[in-house]
């Protein structure tokens, strides 16, 4: 563990093995979801359905285990109500929102390489905050991750690109910069639970509103889906939508970014891509190729890059990240 004390002199603790091993945990659980999804989707549901009721669902599962984590203390919600917002509407509604209008526009590659340029992004937040140059190996590690990507996902084929379709895209990205800075520097006593749970209250509040208004339409079809060559009831996907690729996927990830940094966990996401081929493969018989598996490794090299970079620079530049999170005393800064 590598202890960092911020300028105001709060000891703060970054905890990197069991950090990596719940950030590997919450990218496979954001892996799952495609594949499921696009079960619901061949069968005829919109975005919007599958969207708000993967939200809408976790945030009924996580009412129960919130309260208990709460034990009564509402002032936590109310000191945080601002946080919660923003993270509900932007990190999880309006993501997806932007996702998915960047899906319809263009081939899904292309879209999910536009929203995972956000770890380079956040590596240029950071530049310009602290006003300090990354040292070359983030650089390096940005530049193989994001060609471990352009492999992964297969570019080269039937990709295609759309100036409105981009914007969503890069929307997408930014929203998820927002997921990984306010997971990162939430204060401590918002239990990661609570803040997952409180935001997916938010944000199926956001998508009903964007449903409503026909913005997000919804359309639902209840028939049975194809699922590794078998037939399933369309309980099954929506199940491990809302159980593992949001409850779980959410709650692990926001423990992970508390205890990695926000850049050194929104790179490790990256490897929600291969997972992602993996569950293609597995649930869709989609065999990933040799150039898909090149590009993983290269993403591993890129996470591992950046991790190396962010020890060999501790304590100072771990601060820099750290400093994401408030002091526990202090309420938490407006992002």
């Amino acid at each position: 563990m590598t202890p960092v004390i911020d300028p105001k002199g709060a000891d703060v603790t970054l905890r990197p093995a069991t950090g990596l091993w719940i950030a590997l945990i919450s990218a496979a659980s954001f892996g799952v979801s495609g594949p499921f999804a696009k079960s619901l989707l061949e069968i005829g549901w919109s975005p919007g359905a599958a969207v708000g009721l993967r939200i809408g669902g976790a945030a009924v599962v996580l009412l129960v285990p919130v309260l208990i984590a709460l034990r009564g203390r509402w002032s936590t919600v109310g000191g945080n109500a601002l946080t919660l917002t923003i993270y509900g509407t932007t990190a999880i509604a309006l993501c997806q929102l932007f996702y998915f209008n960047a899906v319809q526009r263009m081939s899904v590659g292309v879209s999910l390489l536009l929203e995972y340029l956000a770890p380079v992004l956040i590596v240029g937040f950071l530049w310009l905050r602290s006003r300090r140059a990354p040292h070359a190996l983030t650089i390096i590690g940005s530049v193989t991750a994001v060609l471990g990507l352009l492999l992964v996902l297969d570019l080269a084929g039937d990709a295609r690109l759309d100036p409105v379709g981009v914007l969503f895209g890069l929307a997408a990205a930014v929203c998820l910069v927002v997921f990984f800075l306010m997971s990162a520097r939430v204060d401590d006593s918002l239990p990661p639970l609570v803040m997952a749970g409180g935001g997916m209250v938010v944000g199926a509040l956001t998508i009903l509103v964007l449903g409503v208004t026909n913005i997000m339409p919804f359309r639902f079809v209840f028939t049975d889906v194809q699922l590794a060559g078998r037939t399933y009831s369309w309980v099954v996907p929506v199940a491990v939508l809302v159980l593992v690729a949001t409850v779980a996927a959410y709650v692990t990830g926001i423990v992970a970014a508390q205890r990695l940094g926000s850049k050194v966990a929104s790179f490790v996401a990256l490897t929600e891509v291969m997972f992602a081929v993996l569950a293609a493969w597995l649930i869709l018989g989609e065999l990933p190729g040799a150039v898909q598996l090149l590009g993983g490794l290269l993403i591993v090299a890129g996470v591992v890059c950046v991790r190396l970079d962010e020890l060999r620079s501790a304590p100072a530049d771990e601060a820099a990240t750290v400093l994401d999170r408030p002091s526990p005393v202090e309420p938490l800064p407006k992002p």
